[in-house]
């Protein structure tokens, strides 16, 4: 498959980075000559300077044979121009990242394609969304729905409190009782001898270790023995302190108001904080530094469950939090830039970062991978992707039972969606036309899983 993508960006950057290791035909397009460099010296992928708008540099490119086109600069006309450009040039299907929440309403998707844009992406969006089902699910720092919420990948760490601790992936069995309503799909460890963290495919014999962090495929109705064996009480965190006033500041907060969640809003400039006053009558808009203890204090810190940090700087999201959890805040989550900082939540203390760059990369993936695919969530830490396929007459798993399938080791099969029920399948289950499969698969597994589904 031929792709090019406009814009050398982190997000561009992570989707090139991911591309590769499938030997995907990238070519990635700037006009800044360090970033082509550093994507050049670091990874197996193609690179052009030039403008994505000019007819010139897509010509050069050939844009003509391109079977996708993503443009993802952080200028949403650049991306809008780039797109229109690429499709009347001959690009099969067009993706662009835009900032106007606008562009994403239902009855603005018809004008959008019939412009020539196939796809659009909003970051912000989709980082409000995540912050939104984090504060839901008090437990868990990764949370993502599949199928309408059919299927749903939590994650979490495991503390003292867990009742799987030294026990086996098969031992769930008899925690539960019960047919298992989740299965386990990959922990990241530390290898205490390497000073590194590894991933573990679990298998039947895995043993889970304290501080392992757990990613989970859950029924919809799971919640209650998923928090029975972790050891924790599902709450409703009633009091959210975001820190924040900008496109995901107010996109969060209104999704966590719509969820009956008592909400304040700090924000450091004075004149954005009136603005904000007037924009959102109903919630409380305070000024200040939100890495000020004392001014936490006054508002109350203490009684907020929730504290969720989205400023521009991931330094002051980061320090936000610590001061936050100091003050005895339950979850805190911080928005953070630089990708580096996703591996180390569990290490600083913070209850879960988020990167709308990340985010947004993973959410294109599913317009680039092959067969059916509905939906695909990243796990960034685990560096593997969850995978939505649906099965139709021509997929070689029809009436296959699932240990007759020979997937990669570096693979599972998690959960299986029919007639909008979630199953979580036994070895015996046998597949039919119109399933939903839902597959965890690493890098250098995907192309081989993708096979099956085509």
């Amino acid at each position: 498959m031929r792709i090019i993508i406009g814009g050398a960006g982190e997000v561009g950057f992570h989707l090139a980075k991911w591309l590769s290791k499938e030997m995907q035909d990238v070519i990635v397009v700037d006009t800044d000559k360090d970033k082509l460099n550093s994507i050049e010296s670091n990874l197996d992928v193609l690179v052009h300077r030039g403008d994505i708008t000019s007819f010139e540099t897509l010509r050069t490119v050939k844009i003509d044979e391109a079977d996708i086109f993503i443009t993802v600069t952080q200028l949403q006309n650049t991306n809008l121009t780039a797109a229109l450009i690429a499709k009347k040039l001959g690009a099969k299907k067009t993706i662009a990242r835009i900032v106007n929440p606008e562009f994403l309403r239902r009855e603005n998707a018809v004008p959008v394609q019939r412009m020539g844009i196939d796809v659009l992406i909003s970051p912000e969006q989709l980082a409000a969304n995540e912050i939104h089902h984090l504060v839901e699910e008090s437990a868990f720092n990764t949370m993502h729905s599949f199928a309408n919420g059919e299927l749903k990948l939590l994650g979490t760490i495991l503390d003292k409190d867990s009742k799987i601790l030294n026990k086996q992936v098969r031992d769930i069995f008899d925690i539960s009782k019960q047919v298992p309503s989740f299965m386990p799909i990959a922990i990241i460890r530390h290898n205490e001898d390497l000073n590194a963290y590894e991933t573990v495919i679990p298998r039947g014999d895995t043993v889970y270790k304290l501080f392992d962090q757990v990613y989970f495929i859950a029924l919809k109705h799971a919640n209650a023995d998923l928090y029975s064996i972790l050891g924790k009480k599902q709450e409703f965190y009633k009091n959210v302190v975001v820190l924040g006033g900008g496109s995901i500041g107010k996109k969060s907060v209104r999704l966590l108001k719509n969820s009956k969640h008592e909400v304040k809003l700090i924000e450091i400039d004075r004149n954005k904080a009136f603005d904000l006053a007037d924009e959102m009558s109903d919630i409380l808009i305070i000024n200040g530094d939100g890495r000020d203890g004392d001014l936490l204090e006054e508002e109350g810190i203490g009684n907020s469950n929730a504290f969720i940090a989205v400023t521009g700087s991931s330094e002051t999201n980061i320090m936000s939090c610590l001061v936050a959890k100091s003050k005895g805040v339950k979850k805190t989550i911080a928005l953070v830039e630089n990708m580096d900082y996703i591996h180390l939540s569990q290490e600083v203390g913070i209850d879960a970062f988020i990167n709308k760059k990340l985010l947004a990369a993973d959410n294109i993936l599913r317009y680039i991978r092959k067969g059916d695919i509905v939906d695909v969530a990243g796990l960034s830490d685990v560096n593997a992707e969850v995978m939505e396929f649906k099965i139709d007459e021509a997929s070689q798993l029809v009436n296959k039972t699932l240990k007759d399938v020979k997937f990669p080791k570096e693979s599972i099969i998690a959960g299986i969606v029919r007639k909008n029920e979630g199953i979580i399948p036994t070895s015996d289950f046998v597949i039919q036309t119109g399933d939903h499969v839902l597959v965890m698969a690493k890098p250098e597994a995907i192309s081989k899983i993708e096979n099956y589904f085509q």
